[in-house]
């Protein structure tokens, strides 16, 4: 299993899992900063490896007039902030090519997002950049087809790949996730994470947005968890009722601690045994 490392946190092997967290879409400063504040508060507390997560640009948004975020250079510039101020690393997406040198310039880890998982001038231009990066398995795909993503980041000699699982599209507006899915990716050798959040949203399902069902996201986080994954990827907003970006399968902050706690107990009980 190929082990990557950021700074201080270790994707793969025996340590705890780690999460992956943020807000959507940075929205302001202020906020951005409050929510990274009170995570890293609670991963430090649980003992818990932590990498950030905030899009400066959404732009796979459903309908044109969807907030996006802050952009590329005000919304870098919110990220760098945070990883100077709460010491962690950070990850957001970069869409096109344009993107990916002001992006590794800034971030820690590059996201390829699931709808361009096939692009391969964009994962190219990215394995070229020299960061870790997560590779998210396209609502379309089978989980062995993700090889094909991970040979084109690696033509260029950068193998340092996270893969994360989101889900599958099952019929109009819906997502599904098969848990076999974490496991096939696993054996390919690379990281895997689980994207909660994104696993329970129902694409385009409000009509001019997504809509999601957060009341899934702690049942299929310990589903997860017990397969023996590597990462753990939620979506977080002090009140992801009023959040500009993908609130309805937004986790509460306030709910993160005891939601964490539970998985990894779980996450402990499988790498205990597995080691065994």
């Amino acid at each position: 299993m190929k082990h990557v490392n950021v700074g201080p946190v270790t994707f793969g092997g025996t340590k705890p899992l780690t999460l992956i967290a943020g807000p959507c879409a940075i929205e302001d400063e202020n906020l951005t900063l409050r929510i990274a504040e009170g995570l890293k508060e609670i991963t430090h507390d649980l003992g818990c490896q932590f990498v950030f997560k905030a899009s400066y640009d959404k732009a796979n948004r459903t309908s044109v007039t969807s907030f996006r975020g802050l952009g590329v250079e005000r919304g870098l510039r919110v990220l760098e902030r945070v990883n100077r101020e709460f010491d962690v690393p950070i990850i957001s997406d970069i869409h096109d090519i344009s993107q990916v040198k002001a992006a590794a310039d800034v971030l820690d880890i590059l996201q390829i997002p699931a709808f361009l998982c096939r692009q391969t001038d964009l994962l190219v231009a990215a394995g070229n950049s020299g960061k870790p990066i997560n590779l998210k398995k396209g609502q379309f795909l089978a989980p062995w087809d993700v090889e094909h993503g991970i040979n084109k980041i690696a033509s260029t000699g950068n193998d340092n790949i996270i893969l994360t699982e989101r889900g599958v599209t099952f019929g109009y507006n819906n997502l599904v996730t098969d848990m076999r899915s974490l496991v096939i990716m696993r054996e390919l050798g690379y990281p895997v994470v689980f994207d909660a959040t994104h696993s329970v949203q129902l694409p385009g399902g409000a009509g001019g947005s997504s809509s999601g069902q957060r009341q899934f996201v702690g049942a299929l986080s310990r589903a997860a968890a017990a397969t023996g994954i590597d990462g753990l990827f939620w979506e977080v907003h002090e009140d992801p009722d009023k959040a500009l970006c993908d609130g309805a399968n937004s986790l509460p902050l306030n709910q993160v601690k005891s939601l964490l706690q539970q998985i990894l107990e779980f996450d402990a009980i499988f790498k205990q045994a597995d080691a065994g």
